[in-house]
């Protein structure tokens, strides 16, 4: 059994400490978070970890995180990832390196999983970037369609920090409990979803959740110690960690494993 585990990056907290324990980092590209020095030194952080870099574009809004929709046409959405996979690749390509992954992050990922126009937008950008790279996004949702119609590989994710409602979307950041941040939990629901999937949802019941990686958000104030005990559990069961992008095949989604 193998399973990815990322983490969203360079937002201005610890990545030193948590890189160690992930496959793969969603890096911010300086719009939602983020500068160019930042950039660069968290690329450094993760291929001196062996880390797989992606880009983690968002919506312009600073104030917000990303985590609020800023109103955008189509194609200015389109424009607006290709422009920030295209600047976090200078810094990944000038080391040597290449991109393997798109993540979009906050509020556009949700948009994308959402609204058809949205995820068409996202899936061609990375298309015109490159159909090799990876599109990460909510399973069965109109982002992960869109990427398959375009040609790419997707992968589906699944979170470790976050609280899904019954019918398998995340519960909103607003309501209680919606961020797990004890990591005995959320090695727990990452122990599910990298087993059979199902995972408790807000109300109690079962949900299942497929995931090709599992997500740890680096700006939880619990992310190392969550990602220190979700690989300590995976040790202990032989749960491996192995990059996705090794295990699907353009315009196909893998099966859980």
């Amino acid at each position: 059994m193998s399973i990815d585990l990322n983490a969203d990056v360079g937002e201005g907290l610890d990545d030193a400490g948590l890189l160690p324990y992930v496959t793969s980092a969603n890096v911010a590209c300086g719009l939602h978070a983020g500068d160019p020095s930042t950039m660069e030194a968290t690329v450094i952080l993760a291929l001196a970890r062996g880390v797989r870099i992606g880009a983690h574009p968002g919506f312009p809004n600073r104030e917000a995180f990303g985590r609020v929709r800023v109103e955008m046409s189509a194609d200015a959405i389109e424009s607006l990832v290709l422009y920030q996979i295209s600047a976090l690749d200078g810094f990944v390509r000038s080391r040597g390196a290449a991109l393997t992954h798109v993540k979009p992050h906050g509020a556009l990922y949700h948009s994308a999983a959402e609204f058809p126009d949205v995820a068409r937008a996202v899936a061609e950008a990375v298309r015109r970037f490159g159909a090799s790279l990876v599109l990460v996004g909510p399973p069965d949702s109109m982002l992960m369609e869109a990427g398959r119609e375009a040609g790419l590989p997707v992968a589906a994710e699944g979170f470790a920090d976050r609280r899904y409602l019954p019918d398998g979307t995340l519960v909103p950041r607003g309501w209680p409990g919606a961020v797990l941040t004890d990591p005995e939990e959320a090695a727990e629901q990452a122990l599910a979803l990298a087993g059979d999937g199902i995972v408790r949802s807000e109300d109690g019941s079962p949900v299942r959740v497929h995931a090709d990686t599992i997500c740890i958000h680096g700006d939880n104030p619990s992310a190392i110690a969550i990602a220190r005990k979700i690989r300590s559990e995976f040790d202990a069961r032989g749960i491996q960690l192995a990059p996705f992008e090794r295990r699907l095949v353009p315009g196909r989604q893998s099966a859980a494993v």
